[in-house]
């Protein structure tokens, strides 16, 4: 069974895309045709992902938006989706677990064996024993927040500690220690350019996914200009800017275009 990380490798190369498209769907958001439906996300997301999974690298459904609706089948049934309808387009639960090693032990089990995702985005604030779990299993990708992309991220990632700031020590940590199976990458948000240039320099080898483009701000060319590895090294995540757009399709295709053309 080929990695995680190898099988977005191939998905960026075949599909020329760097883009991860985010499944969070808000019912009040959605097109009213699918409200009414037995599986109104589920329904949804089977529209985005037939309109755009020849654009992408990835996706990264948020499991809280299922989950605050009771429609964790919804969730369940679009991983399935992917996995049948998009082979060799790999599917990251967005979850951000981190607990003790015991309650781990079982998110890692929600996440890879109930919801068969491929990836999880974790949680570091509790330390090693509770991302262990989710990091023993070597063919999953275990993406580790770091400087991630919300406005008030800093109060905690940015405290000097050991004369640098807390953020850049989880990138260390991950780089070093943390990553004894190769299956660790970091959350690294588009709304800090400078602050992901300075860890790629730290972490040159580790992929990035990066949220914040779109609603959020971030600019697709200081991301791709600080955070790309040759052609690859980036999962660039739009959720909003994507699946509210009048044409979903549309929409990848010029953010793949926009990438592409700060490549050349």
């Amino acid at each position: 069974m080929a990695d995680f990380f190898s099988t977005v490798s191939e998905s960026t190369v075949r599909n020329r895309s760097m883009v991860c498209v985010g499944l969070d769907p808000a019912m009040a958001k959605i097109p009213e045709r699918f409200r009414s439906a037995e599986h109104p996300f589920f329904e949804f997301n089977r529209m985005i992902i037939d309109a755009t999974r020849d654009l992408v690298c990835c996706y990264k459904p948020q499991a809280a938006f299922y989950a605050g609706e009771g429609l964790d089948k919804d969730l369940a049934m679009t991983i399935d989706y992917i996995h049948g309808s998009a082979p060799g387009i790999p599917v990251i639960l967005d979850v951000k677990r981190g607990d003790i090693g015991s309650t781990a032990e079982q998110y890692a089990r929600e996440a890879f064996e109930r919801y068969g995702a491929d990836a999880v985005t974790v949680n570091p604030y509790m330390g090693f024993d509770a991302l262990k779990p989710f990091l023993d299993h070597a063919d999953k990708g275990v993406i580790i927040l770091c400087r991630t992309s919300n406005p008030h991220s800093g109060d905690l990632q940015n405290l000097v500690c050991d004369g640098r700031p807390l953020y850049q020590h989880v990138a260390e940590l991950a780089r070093d220690r943390w990553n004894y199976n190769h299956n660790a990458a970091l959350v690294v948000g588009a709304t800090y350019p400078e602050e992901l240039a300075l860890l790629r320099k730290m972490c040159p080898a580790m992929p990035f996914l990066v949220p914040g483009v779109g609603a959020q701000g971030g600019d697709v060319e200081a991301v791709v200009r600080n955070g790309a590895i040759g052609r690859g090294g980036l999962m660039i995540n739009s959720s909003r800017g994507i699946i509210y757009a009048a044409d979903p399709r549309a929409a990848a295709e010029k953010l793949r275009s926009t990438i592409e053309t700060c490549l050349e």
